[in-house]
């Protein structure tokens, strides 16, 4: 057995391509559009993945798009996606910059999390061990949920 993709249903694509790809930092692998189903589907990867994952198709993260509109609740029953960033608080500071909020702060230097457009929570974990922690971080209070 081997792990493939997590599929999130996404209400707005460009929203979640923004988020995703500009913010984020994944790249798009490919997309499959579907008149019939009326849906597209988007598949990315984290860059230090990208190539892994154009040739094995995996690991990926599936947005889909539903043409019609639909209303999704929740996110947080989902649970979470997790990727590992080289400088989590300059991974923090370039979201915040771009408008995004952080949930969970990395009070510790390990993990903090956001939410997508949609909600659904990521957790972001430092690379190697813990950064010492610092300011503004070290103080900054939760904000929702994640």
């Amino acid at each position: 057995m081997r792990y493939l993709h997590t599929m999130i249903r996404v209400s707005d694509l460009d929203r979640s391509l923004e988020f995703f790809c500009a913010q984020l930092g994944l790249v798009e692998i490919r997309r499959r559009e579907s008149e019939a189903g009326r849906f597209t589907l988007v598949f990315l990867a984290a860059p230090a993945d990208a190539e892994y994952a154009r040739e094995n198709q995996a690991p990926l993260v599936e947005l889909t798009y539903n043409w019609d509109p639909e209303e999704y609740t929740g996110g947080r029953n989902f649970g979470h996606l997790a990727f590992q960033v080289d400088d989590i608080y300059a991974t923090c500071q370039k979201l915040m910059n771009a408008g995004i909020t952080i949930n969970r702060p990395p009070r510790d230097g390990h993990m903090a999390f956001i939410r997508t457009p949609d909600r659904i929570s990521i957790e972001l974990l430092q690379k190697n061990e813990p950064l010492a922690p610092q300011e503004p971080w070290a103080s900054m209070p939760n904000s929702g949920t994640w």
